[in-house]
């Protein structure tokens, strides 16, 4: 009989045991880390957000809950494997501050919380990189069209960018949203107002004035400050202005029915090409010595 009491007391201790190393191990998870991609987001960026997470207990929840300069916007569901979870926020304007929160719940209704902020920061527009990449000036209104061809790695935006014709009048003004993503193009299509099809992405506003393939003339593009950065020149000015010359360097302007590209694309001399609207310009084309490079 003392031997049956002192086996109950022995199993008796070791089940007490059980239980207080049960309840010692029964908490919330532990946020290792939490990390943003990229780091350093601007307007152009989705942001991806990835938590580690460690402990016994299994994640039953993991949400990212966020704000947008102190609004509260959503609360997402994180995807994971039970140790790393991630979840995306939307991109969003230039100069905003980003709350966000990644919140862990595991199997025993145990939370953990862990706070975090960025904010959203545009690299200037390095508008030195912009150029003019093919010009056509045949056909009908809604069929001409001015090309941009941004040489850079870095979004441009076109806000305040004005293209100007024959030293007089600005014909298009970029506005808010226009942008040119690095080695992109920015195609304007129509002329005199009327808006034309085609181009890379949704097609911008036409060009307020015609755009002639047979007369001399003058393409200027400004940056918001004033600068010229790139020019498309047939022809010099004379003494009838721009648009009722006759001749230049001894040769007649004659009308070009293909386009005036550079060749090659984004850096090349003005060449008379086949249309690549939007698209990489050929490596060569046909010289015009009535086009000032």
């Amino acid at each position: 009989m003392k031997t049956i009491k002192l086996l109950f007391v022995a199993l008796l201790a070791v089940a007490m045991t059980a239980c207080v190393e049960d309840k010692v191990y029964e908490g919330p998870n532990t946020i290792e880390a939490v990390s943003i991609n990229p780091d350093a987001p601007t307007s152009f960026d989705e942001v991806v957000v990835t938590a580690k997470v460690s402990g016994l207990l299994n994640v039953t929840k993991a949400v990212l809950r966020y704000s947008i300069n102190d609004d509260f916007v959503e609360e997402i569901n994180m995807t994971g494997d039970g140790k790393t979870f991630t979840a995306t926020i939307p991109a969003q304007e230039d100069g905003d501050k980003v709350n966000f929160s990644v919140i862990i719940t595991n199997e025993a209704g145990y939370t953990s919380t862990v706070d975090k902020d960025y904010t959203v920061g545009d690299k200037p527009s390095d508008f030195t990189k912009l150029v003019i990449n093919e010009v056509f000036g045949a056909g009908n209104d809604n069929e001409k069209y001015l090309e941009l061809y941004n040489n850079g790695e870095d979004p441009i935006k076109l806000k305040g960018v004005v293209i100007r014709k024959d030293e007089a009048d600005n014909v298009w003004v970029g506005e808010e949203g226009e942008v040119i993503m690095g080695h992109g193009y920015f195609c304007i299509v129509g002329a005199k107002g009327v808006l034309g099809e085609g181009g890379s992405g949704p097609n911008p506003r036409p060009m307020t004035k015609g755009l002639s393939a047979k007369k001399n003339v003058l393409m200027e593009v400004y940056d918001p400050n004033g600068n010229l950065v790139t020019k498309f020149q047939r022809g010099i000015k004379g003494d009838e202005g721009w648009g009722n010359g006759s001749s230049y360097n001894g040769l007649s302007y004659t009308e070009n029915k293909k386009t005036w590209s550079r060749c090659p694309n984004g850096s090349g001399n003005f060449m008379i090409a086949e249309k690549s609207l939007g698209a990489k310009n050929p490596d060569s084309g046909e010289e015009d010595l009535t086009i000032v490079q």
